[in-house]
């Protein structure tokens, strides 16, 4: 199922859509629902900071674009549930910040649709406003009893909003599993979107032994992942393009006849180098996973230390064999494409 807009109810009206800022993943999946949004003739506002705020304006340059403070969630070494605990009094202050902010731009704008990537506090009475998540049920490592009491929290600000968009099928294949599909929902509409990917299938050759590697996600963790990468190539004799995830950066690798670095590739030359690469190894955010099955590549995922949700996902991912998944503790370019190479992977739509 694919993302249709109402033009009849979108049309003419004027609409902000913010993602969050962890990661660029939350921007790149709004990247298709902001073309969806603009086709329908709506005008279409975005708000963010830092690397969502360059990824975007790289991608829709003539896009007005508002300023907005991000929840600036870091990523520690410790477990990834401990590691939020810490952070939450930090979040419900973002939260709260945000909702003040959202008062002000609309008295000063006059928003009629506000969309919402995991933003919570962007919800707002005197307009319609959408939440997106594929994490209805959020997994820690904490039991299932905090994983409960979290997704009743998680559904109080939720249910603020006027929708829950939610990007994945509604009926088998879902790519998100229980996250996206509980027993429970929130109390509002909830809507399917489908696989929300920016890529588009072509033509294009694969060339044998060719890998793409995509390092992305907060750090310490997405330069800890960079160090083993660069470490591993050393002995790959195949050709390599290695996006390093750091659109707003100006220190470069040198790149070699064989391995090829970018700080950051613009949707069409990374669509390109998708489906040039024999296999994709990336970390099993779900925005990626998104990218990977619609263009229904051979990839290797290797999920952040600690983040339950890509721990899950990749298990999930691997149990359907829509994709290869091993831990980066164990973590072998060699070897690990040698497995790849022998796994039977699923053709997934």
């Amino acid at each position: 199922m694919a993302l249709k807009i109402n033009k009849s109810h979108w049309g003419g009206k004027k609409i902000l859509v913010a993602p969050l800022d962890w990661g660029l993943g939350h921007a790149t999946r709004c990247i298709p629902i902001i073309k969806e949004i603009i086709e329908s003739g709506a005008e279409v506002w975005l708000t963010g900071e830092g690397s969502q705020k360059k990824l975007l304006q790289l991608e829709f340059p003539t896009l007005p674009f508002l300023e907005l403070k991000g929840y600036r969630i870091k990523y520690a070494r410790i477990g990834f549930a401990i590691n939020i605990l810490f952070q939450i009094p930090k979040i419900l202050l973002a939260i709260r910040s945000e909702h003040h902010w959202l008062k002000l731009q609309i008295k000063k704008y006059q928003f009629d649709i506000i969309v919402a990537d995991n933003r919570y506090g962007l919800w707002n009475k005197n307009c319609f406003c959408i939440f997106i998540t594929h994490q209805l049920f959020i997994k820690t490592s904490l039991g299932r009893c905090a994983d409960l009491v979290l997704q009743q929290i998680n559904y109080q600000f939720i249910n603020r909003f006027s929708e829950c968009w939610i990007p994945d099928e509604k009926n088998e294949p879902c790519f998100a599993d229980e996250l996206s599909h509980p027993k429970k929902t929130p109390s509002i509409p909830i809507k399917y979107i489908g696989i929300q990917s920016r890529f588009e299938k072509n033509n294009s050759a694969v060339k044998n032994n060719s890998i793409l590697i995509i390092i992305s996600g907060p750090e310490p963790q997405r330069t800890i992942f960079e160090k083993i990468i660069l470490h591993e190539l050393d002995s790959f004799n195949g050709e390599a393009v290695v996006l390093r995830g750091l659109p707003t950066s100006e220190a470069l690798i040198p790149s070699t006849q064989k391995i090829k670095f970018y700080n950051h590739l613009n949707s069409e030359l990374l669509n390109e180098e998708i489906i040039k690469a024999e296999f994709v190894i990336s970390r099993s955010g779900y925005s990626t996973v998104m990218d990977i099955v619609k263009l229904n590549k051979k990839s290797i995922l290797i999920p952040t230390p600690g983040q339950t949700e890509q721990v899950y996902l990749a298990k999930h991912f691997f149990k359907h064999q829509f994709a290869y998944s091993v831990s980066q503790k164990k973590f072998s370019l060699l070897q690990t494409l040698k497995d790849a190479e022998q796994f039977n992977y699923e053709t997934i739509l």
